[in-house]
């Protein structure tokens, strides 16, 4: 039984039909349920209702006389003051074509008569709290916004500071990067003319800033670097120069110096002073520095190579444990070498196409069956040995090897598919999932690649599945929005990967025309754990299936893990319970077994 609710009504709910017995069933037990209803016969009056007195919902009958339900969906959306108001559709209809319909002309939703009230229910309190949460994030954003507004008039007022600006930091007033640089230029010069002049340069980097920043605010973020600053100045002489370089990190030019334990007296001064609390608005807020320290040499030629060097090992101390320093030696120089050869190697691979492409199954979980792969990219180096993608990714996403990387893997994907479907005819439609970078999918050329790569390897694009992340949604989303409309219009299903691992697309996800949600394994794995947190993973596959989405769990593992997201009618999984990534040989052999 539906408890009346005596407080302020929950919403606001328009019903539109052209029933009366219909209306008066509804709006019963939704004002049994705590709403406030109101109710009318047609089209035209609904529209009048919506714009007088907006409601905060619509549910919606498709075949009326005077004006049928898809016509007033549409109208709606031509309006400012009825364009946000979520319409779920209420008709005996069920085509498939009536559905994709309701939801072309603006529906959220879509119930089919007769229908069970506690579902009415369940989806209206859906929608309600997804409209809520909407809009909250865009006062959120109007907030921001006027805070990026206040910044930029508060430059413009200081165009008299130019000129100072251009050699120190905005911020701390310390000099910046091309003042820093000359400076040390100017030192280096001398050490090359003294056979005796030495002077050291330092890379202060705060430990755990970026949190202070995502927990506290910028504007505390911002007072600690002034903080920092204005400490760092009383540890050094006025001859010496402190720099702000950019973000969180700091440089010094002690100028001269003794020898190189003067330098580190004054490193360890600065370790010992920085770690400690800074008491900012109120706030206690801790940190700590990771200092790289470079001694000058006559070998060196630029400031640049000195500052390098520098950073290179502040990185170090960073990798040690943080809160420490570290002096540059040879073998720091060898990693970054390290990492300079790894990315020459990369080049060559793409021109030797050493990459493969190996294959995870994907299974659907009710019942369990064999319905598509993930491909992931595996590099056999013909001296090296097989390179792990976690080492040589990141190189590529930095250096944008990732494009052409990308593109070959694209490419044997399709072939692969086509051999598939060749040598096993008799297999029903097998979708290959890809994945696409950040940068990949910022690519102009995207769209014309892929239609490159299916026109020349003669694939249907049903089989093919592009996966993006949360990142790469919510980057850009007018840009993104265009994107996935192209993408769509040559059929190929949009997978969105590693989802709940963000917090911004869940309000704009209805706004991109995604296919599929992918659950991290990281939820995946918390099933069956003590300390299970698993509120996400029970949110996000009714949203996806409300929003006409299927879902995918990765890195299945156990049984257990099975049995939970069949419980929960999760429709699709992949993971080391099913299989590992199989090279192409081994992929071909579930689908003769299947």
């Amino acid at each position: 039984m539906i408890k009346v609710h005596a407080s302020q009504p929950l919403a606001n709910i328009l019903i539109v039909d052209d029933k009366p017995s219909n209306l008066r069933i509804l709006s019963t037990m939704l004002v049994k349920a705590g709403y406030k209803v109101r109710a009318v016969t047609s089209g035209n009056m609904a529209l009048t209702a919506a714009k007088t007195m907006p409601p905060d919902i619509i549910l919606l009958d498709i075949k009326m006389p005077d004006m049928d339900g898809y016509e007033v969906c549409e109208q709606l959306q031509q309006f400012p003051e009825t364009t946000e108001i979520p319409v779920i559709f209420l008709s005996a209809l069920q085509d498939v074509e009536d559905k994709v319909k309701a939801f072309e002309v603006g529906g959220v939703d879509y119930i089919i008569k007769p229908f069970q009230f506690q579902e009415v229910l369940a989806r209206v309190s859906l929608h309600l709290a997804f409209r809520q949460t909407r809009y909250q994030l865009q006062q959120l954003n109007e907030e921001l916004e006027k805070r990026v507004e206040e910044r930029s008039l508060a430059l413009i007022k200081a165009q008299d500071e130019l000129l100072f600006y251009a050699r120190h930091d905005s911020l701390t007033h310390l000099a910046n990067r091309r003042l820093f640089l000359e400076r040390v230029d100017l030192a280096l010069k001398r050490v090359h003319e003294e056979s005796n002049y030495i002077f050291a340069v330092l890379v202060i980097d705060l430990d755990r800033f970026k949190m202070i920043n995502d927990s506290d605010g910028h504007m505390v973020g911002d007072r600690l670097l002034m903080e920092v600053s204005r400490t760092l100045e009383t540890l050094v002489s006025p001859a010496d120069t402190v720099a702000r370089l950019g973000g969180d990190e700091f440089a010094i030019l002690l100028d001269p110096i003794e020898d190189v334990n003067e330098a580190l007296r004054v490193a360890q001064e600065i370790k010992n002073t920085l770690t400690t609390s800074f008491f900012i608005q109120n706030r206690e807020v801790f940190t700590s520095p990771s200092i790289g320290l470079t001694i000058s040499l006559p070998n060196y030629q630029s400031a640049l190579e000195i500052l390098r060097d520098a950073d290179i090992a502040m990185g170090q101390a960073k990798e040690k444990g943080r809160g420490r320093y570290e002096i540059f030696n040879q073998q720091m120089h060898t990693q970054a070498l390290k990492l300079l050869t790894l990315e020459t190697d990369l080049r060559h691979g793409i021109e030797k196409e050493e990459f493969e492409v190996y294959y995870q199954p994907i299974m659907t979980l009710n019942p369990i069956a064999l319905v598509g792969f993930e491909a992931l990219i595996r590099w056999q180096h013909p001296h090296k040995g097989f390179i792990s993608p976690g080492e040589f990714i990141p190189v590529a996403e930095n250096t944008g090897l990732i494009i052409p990387i990308g593109k070959i893997v694209l490419e044997k994907v399709c072939y692969q598919l086509q051999t598939w479907k060749k040598n096993h005819p008799h297999t029903t439609v097998l979708k290959v999932a890809v994945n696409l970078s950040s940068q990949q999918f910022n690519n102009p050329d995207l769209v014309e690649e892929i239609d490159e790569i299916l026109e020349k390897t003669g694939l249907n694009s049903n089989n093919l599945k592009i996966e993006i992340t949360e990142t790469s949604l919510i980057e850009h989303s007018l840009e993104t929005i265009k994107l996935l409309k192209e993408l769509k219009q040559r059929n190929l299903e949009i997978c969105l990967d590693d989802f709940g691992t963000g917090y911004s697309s869940l309000s704009y996800l209805h706004r991109f025309p995604v296919d599929t949600l992918k659950i991290d394994r990281s939820f995946v794995n918390c099933i069956g754990q003590p300390d299970e947190n698993l509120e996400i993973i029970q949110s996000i596959i009714p949203l996806a299936h409300n929003l006409g989405m299927t879902v995918v769990a990765e890195g299945i593992e156990t049984e257990e893990q099975l049995i939970y997201l069949q419980q929960l009618h999760c429709d699709f999984g992949q993971g080391y319970f099913f299989n590992r990534p199989l090279p192409p040989t081994e992929a071909e052999k579930l689908l003769e077994t299947n």
